[in-house]
């Protein structure tokens, strides 16, 4: 069985939406680098533990296995809930609120939440970015970085902040002021939130949410390339909110932002390759050929974040990334390969530590 068609099985296995059996060998250490790179490692754990005895991996694989989700998963998601729970204590007594968008937000409509890695910890503080930041910088002497396009940066305990002033770059793509606009209209709703380690921590709305996470994997597969995670992130909280979400207006929107082509393609994938029911979303209408594109793009991505350290060669790389992803570029947005290039151009002049 070939490492990513496993992959496909597995993570159903792990999620719940695969009851069946493997019958073929599994190369067990060419799927578990595939599940490292997808964020799965997690995930495939879980499945591991339906599997018979015998079709399991090897002892000492296994053993690793569960060392690094023990560690790597378990414990740094229990690191990043205190984390959160503390900077939420501060910023409540300074009557700031915070809302945590993507990761910790995400794992809540997981199966296992501690078992969807975690990274930076991604915050939105209701337009008040600039009184959080001087707060953050005032009283707890951390410095904030200013060098990035729609968040500052600020280090939390062990975890890496961004402090959102704006939900998207508006100087990336010129589709962006106009929906960033719309993300400031969703982002004023505080009806949703949970109480973590005794602190009110405030959760994206779920049409906030859905237009923000298509969003952020339409961006990120468009520029390098998009997990499989993230697409168990949208797929999960379409399970949970699929009652909830507005999708006439959500719809609209996609289709008014050309967002439309990957939007169908991930779904598509999400039901047919991840096993989730059609009956989640109000239709599945997409091409094939470009959601196998797609799909293969995603679980063998071309290029990857890890770029040459010197200047020249990075920018040498990126210019190379650009030409091969313009198929990409064209399928997420609407406007010509060289606008967006030049309004990248444009993105790193202002912000040159970009680069």
């Amino acid at each position: 069985m070939k490492s990513a068609e496993a992959l496909l099985i597995l993570t159903r296995m792990g999620i719940g939406t695969y009851s069946g059996k493997i019958t073929d060998i599994i190369d067990w250490t060419a799927v578990h680098a595939l599940a490292e790179q997808q964020g799965l490692t997690g995930v495939l754990l879980d499945a591991i533990d339906n599997l018979p005895t015998e079709q399991r991996p090897p002892k000492e694989l296994a053993l690793q296995w569960i060392g690094e989700v023990l560690h790597g998963y378990e414990f740094r998601y229990e690191l990043c809930c205190r984390a959160i729970a503390d900077l939420a204590a501060f910023f409540n007594a300074h009557e700031v609120k915070v809302m945590v968008l993507k990761g910790y937000a995400c794992s809540l409509n997981w199966p296992k939440p501690a078992h969807r890695p975690v990274g930076d910890i991604d915050i939105w503080q209701f337009g008040e970015h600039k009184k959080g930041n001087s707060l953050i910088r005032s009283e707890k002497r951390i410095k904030i970085d200013n060098s990035l396009h729609h968040h500052t940066v600020f280090n939390w305990q062990s975890f890496s902040v961004e402090n959102h002033y704006d939900f998207i770059n508006k100087h990336h793509h010129k589709g962006n002021i106009e929906l960033e606009k719309l993300f400031k209209d969703l982002g004023n709703d505080d009806s949703y939130s949970t109480i973590l380690y005794g602190e009110q921590v405030y959760l994206p709305s779920p049409n906030l949410h859905a237009l923000f996470l298509i969003k952020h994997a339409m961006t990120d597969f468009a520029s390098v390339s998009v997990s499989l995670r993230q697409l168990l992130d949208w797929a999960f909280h379409v399970r949970k909110y699929s009652n909830v979400i507005d999708w006439k207006w959500l719809l609209e929107v996609v289709e008014k932002n050309h967002m439309a082509v990957f939007y169908n393609c991930i779904n598509a994938i999400c039901v047919e390759d991840l096993g989730f029911s059609p009956n989640m979303f109000p239709k599945i209408q997409y091409n094939p050929f470009l959601k196998e594109k797609v799909l293969n793009d995603i679980l063998f991505p071309r290029f990857s974040n890890h770029e040459p350290s010197f200047l020249l060669p990075r920018l040498i790389y990126k210019y190379k990334r650009w030409k091969a992803n313009k198929w990409k570029l064209q399928l997420c947005y609407d406007e010509s390969s060289w606008s967006a290039f030049w309004h990248g151009v444009w993105n790193h002049i202002l912000k040159p530590s970009s680069l």
